[in-house]
């Protein structure tokens, strides 16, 4: 039987992309044994995870160093056939050098490639290009990584939602009107998330028969009760699903509406509907939509600053934020 490790210690949105990586190892290998490492908050992604067998938390917020050598001298107690490493900074790839296997594979970008037995390039359009010329997505930059053991298809991420994610999504739904969207308004990156007064305007704009429901991580609170009072609607609903619950509650949504952000991959993986709001940056980086039912809104005016980089920005770099002047009707619409 096979033993797989996949690390990935980056953002929320990194990690539930990753799983697409565990959903082709498992239809290749379904006997196998598959491990993973995530960074500390994202291990809810994983509960009741139907194939996974363990999964290392390091906690990068408290004693950071000292975790990780305890989390590598965890690894190291296991042998390994493939250590995947989906993340390009140098303490995944301490990881993946001390683990033991006997492969270990990660992208070119990391420092520590040099002590990998197969290294893999992961290119993403850079500069003022607006468009990847061919159409790669970060999930076909993870299938790199395996693509030699199993094949050149692009894999889809996917969620398992628990019996009790379910049920607390229903608890929230089941005795409502059916019909609701969900608004994720917040994003780690200023330049990346779309103005609230963008959110209030598309709310007003939305069916009065529609329930609202603004979703996100506990600190998103301050930012939905505010858009919920200026639109004069809306049922803050953030911080209190687990990601799980989240992910169950947007799968049943008429539409998600989303920036650049995790919940746009969380609707991917769940294969819900959702409209993407970009702003800072742009689509042909990777990682848009996956699914027929998404769809992507951004500006229409051509700008040279835009994209203005990968993650975005604490502010704009320019001062006037006009990537963020994304028609609100052709959302609604």
């Amino acid at each position: 039987m096979k033993r797989f490790l996949v690390i990935q210690t980056a953002f929320l949105g990194d990690a539930v992309l990753a799983t697409a990586v565990l959903e082709k190892l498992h239809a290749f290998f379904p006997v196998a044994a598959i491990d993973m490492v995530v960074r500390k908050g994202n291990e809810g992604l994983f509960t009741g995870h139907p194939f996974l067998g363990k999964l290392f938390v390091w906690d990068k917020q408290t004693n950071k160093t000292t975790n990780l050598f305890r989390l590598i001298g965890d690894l190291r107690k296991s042998q390994y056939d493939h250590v995947i490493n989906c993340h390009r900074h140098s303490s995944s790839g301490l990881m993946t050098a001390l683990a033991r296997a006997k492969e270990k594979v990660g992208y070119d970008k990391n420092p520590l490639s040099f002590l990998f037995s197969r290294i893999v390039a992961h290119v993403i359009p850079g500069g003022l290009e607006k468009r990847s010329p061919d159409g790669l997505h970060e999930v076909d930059r993870l299938n790199a990584l395996i693509e030699h053991i199993t094949d050149r298809s692009r894999p889809l991420p996917a969620l398992y939602p628990t019996p009790k994610d379910i049920a607390d999504r229903d608890a929230l739904t089941g005795n409502r009107p059916s019909k609701y969207v969900c608004i994720a308004p917040a994003s780690v990156w200023f330049t990346k998330q779309w103005p609230a007064a963008k959110w209030v305007e598309l709310i007003k704009q939305l069916p009065a028969d529609v329930r609202v429901l603004l979703i996100g991580a506990p600190g998103d609170t301050p930012l939905c009760q505010a858009i919920t009072a200026n639109a004069g609607r809306g049922e803050v609903l953030a911080g209190k699903l687990s990601l799980l619950g989240t992910a169950a509650l947007m799968q049943g949504a008429h539409m998600n509406y989303v920036n650049d952000s995790a919940p746009l991959h969380i609707a991917s993986a769940m294969n819900a509907p959702v409209t993407a709001i970009f702003c800072s940056t742009v689509p042909a980086f990777g990682f848009g939509p996956l699914r027929g039912n998404g769809r992507i809104a951004e500006t229409s005016e051509e700008l040279d600053c835009r994209p203005c980089g990968l993650h975005g920005h604490p502010k704009c770099p320019k001062g006037h934020f006009r990537c963020a002047l994304v028609d609100v009707p052709q959302l609604v619409s």
